[in-house]
């Protein structure tokens, strides 16, 4: 290790926090660990509907397809642990799963991470080439940033660290430059199996594998069509994502607070059944700029059915019968479903 990686190395760790990160740590670039794992999950059919991942396959087996000659990673973290207190009262923000109650995370991150790619192209000198990617890239950055020493993967496969817990968002910078590499963190979960255990859909198949077809982040998110009716129940009150398994992990009761203001929600969420009142343009005017946008339109209202139902909200009925007549099919079939649950059936979408 030479005096220059490590001057390198300090500069670009500087200039991160710098740029608002909260942890950054370095790596190497070669093939990720866990790939070989990656493949057998794949091909057990547990990424469900998310054919892209599959797609990616290559790319995510070898970072040096995505930036040829890379020699490092530059894994960096920004919190997203906004206690439930910093929430106003009157914005039901609680089905929401942290993460995506402020602006979109990419929105944030990707101009920072570009920006961070720059400093190290001008600090390494000529002939450097660096890449930015959060997890819209065809990257493993769960298992790069392990190996760079910024967490170690939890049991529910989250990235977890002792001061951050997992309420963070991982971005990566992958770079030909060659600073100097930290050391990784040990596997801190022991014989811990809160995340396990607590699962309300149980999706997992055992310590640190996830079967994504029945996680409720999947299935409010990523799942396009219907939710099986076996796991609706097992939704419980999650509009979008789930927070079940980070919330019980011991590692998240003493994470520090999150520091960026932009992932604080703004105003109030609102009465679920008020969504049904949104139309196409509506929603894209509501949600723009925001992760809850993935889910579109009809995934939200989906969802939102769906909870009404689970919480026992007959001041929904009038909300979820009108949707019985919604352009989305999908949306038709789940209000149907939730009427049904709430005791107000009789009525059957097309």
């Amino acid at each position: 290790m030479t005096l220059v990686a490590l001057a390198l190395s300090a500069a670009v760790k500087a200039r991160a926090l710098e740029l608002g990160f909260d942890r950054v740590a370095i790596g190497p670039a070669g093939p990720p660990e866990h790939g070989a794992q990656l493949e057998e999950w794949l091909d057990a059919g547990y990424a469900g509907t998310m054919r892209y991942l599959d797609r990616g396959r290559a790319d995510r087996l070898d970072p040096a397809r995505l930036l040829p000659g890379c020699r490092a990673v530059v894994a960096v973290a920004v919190s997203y642990n906004l206690k439930d207190g910093a929430t106003p009262p009157s914005s039901d923000w609680r089905p929401v799963s942290r993460y995506a109650r402020g602006r979109d995370y990419h929105d944030i991150m990707r101009p920072r991470l570009v920006e961070l790619g720059d400093f190290i192209r001008a600090a390494a000198g000529a002939g450097v080439t660096s890449r930015a990617a959060v997890d819209s890239s065809a990257v493993l950055e769960r298992d790069l940033a392990a190996r760079a020493g910024l967490g170690w993967i939890g049991k529910n496969t989250n990235l977890l660290t002792p001061s951050l817990g997992s309420y963070f968002f991982i971005g990566v910078v992958l770079t030909t430059a060659a600073p100097a590499f930290d050391h990784r963190q040990p596997d801190r979960c022991g014989t811990c199996t809160a995340c396990l255990d607590a699962c309300p859909t149980r999706a997992f198949v055992g310590p640190y594998v996830l079967d994504a077809r029945r996680c409720i982040s999947y299935l409010t998110i990523e799942h396009r069509g219907d939710i099986p009716g076996e796991l609706c129940d097992g939704l419980g009150e999650w509009l979008f994502g789930c927070d079940v398994c980070q919330d019980v992990c011991p590692w998240n009761r003493k994470a520090e607070p999150a520091r960026e203001p932009a992932l604080r929600p703004s105003g109030s969420f609102g009465p679920l059944e008020s969504l049904f009142e949104l139309d196409r343009d509506a929603f894209h005017a509501r949600f723009r700029g925001t992760a809850l946008a993935r889910t579109k339109r009809a995934g939200l209202l989906r969802n939102a059915a769906i909870v009404l139902a689970n919480r026992g909200e007959r001041r929904a009925v009038g909300a979820l019968s009108r949707a019985l007549d919604d352009e989305d099919a999908g949306v038709r079939r789940a209000a149907a479903w939730a009427l049904e649950k709430l005791g107000a059936g009789g009525a059957t979408a097309s």
